[in-house]
């Protein structure tokens, strides 16, 4: 029996997705009881060693995509950036994550290259709303109905409801404030109302919406797709230095081993058992 398709999941009501960026992190979070995942742009330009700021290709997006929905059946949703061009090209960008298997992807207004807005002080620059609409409205004409269409605004204040109003007429099936869009809970129910969609929100660690949007928050604010993007990257980043450090320093490897995950529960949880049923089942035996 196939998982539940990302719209229907957030007909029914509020998702989580955790940022993964590979194979194991899609496995990881699967394992851990997910109902969804979202490729996070910012942790596969972690995971090429880059700073968000739309370094990476559309190609490398993509390859990343297709090894985490090869890794995982659940529903993803996928961070197209800017579309990486104009709207033709954000159209081909959207077939060709769709032919990757994702379920879902949002859009940003940004001027490409874009930046991540946590992580520069100023401003970030928009493109404008005829260009905007432009994207969408080809981005909804190159993917099935089925397959959500999410229009992120890096803009703020009434400027973001007019812009969302824009996008929603467009084609978008949700709209995604960014942490910076709004600052009050009040601000993010009116942008609801006053659109007329569910909303997206990102929990991005150590902002002001991880810590205030509660479950209850959420509903009332009307969002109904919930990212956490980098939580997982920062424990996994935060882990790997310690040991890294501790090994540099000359810490006796046993020692660091001894406070990480253990080797067999490790084995167990990639699947080794299951190839080496199926090398049981398919393979000769040895000297045959």
């Amino acid at each position: 029996m196939s998982a539940p398709s990302l719209k229907d999941l957030t007909a029914q009501g509020l998702v989580y997705a955790p940022g993964v960026w590979d194979g194991l992190t899609a496995r990881l979070a699967d394992q851990a009881g997910f109902s969804a995942l979202c490729a996070s742009g910012f942790a596969i330009s972690a995971a090429l060693g880059l700073p968000d700021a739309e370094l990476y290709t559309m190609s490398e997006n993509l390859a990343a995509v297709r090894t985490i929905t090869s890794a995982s059946d659940l529903p993803v949703v996928a961070d197209i950036d800017t579309g990486y061009g104009n709207a033709v090209n954000a159209g081909r960008t959207a077939e060709a994550f769709v032919k990757a298997g994702v379920q879902g992807m949002f859009m940003e207004d940004q001027v490409s290259p874009k930046s991540c807005p946590i992580c520069v002080g100023e401003p970030v620059d928009l493109i404008s709303v005829p260009q905007a609409t432009g994207k969408i409205r080809a981005v909804r004409d190159s993917i099935p109905d089925d397959v959500l269409l999410i229009a992120r605004t890096d803009a703020t204040g009434d400027d973001a409801i007019r812009r969302a109003q824009d996008y929603v007429e467009a084609g978008a099936d949700m709209i995604m404030p960014v942490t910076k869009t709004f600052t009050t809970v009040e601000e993010w129910e009116r942008c609801h109302d006053e659109v007329g969609v569910p909303l997206m929100a990102t929990l991005t660690a150590s902002t002001w919406t991880e810590r205030e949007f509660t479950p209850e928050i959420l509903e009332q604010i009307g969002v109904r797709l919930a990212l956490l993007p980098t939580q997982v990257l920062m424990a996994a980043t935060g882990a790997a230095q310690t040991a890294l450090r501790r090994l540099a320093s000359g810490e006796p490897a046993a020692d660091v081993s001894a406070d990480a995950l253990a080797h067999h529960d490790f084995v167990d949880m990639i699947g080794f058992a299951d190839i080496e049923a199926r090398q049981r089942k398919y393979l000769p035996e040895r000297g045959e």
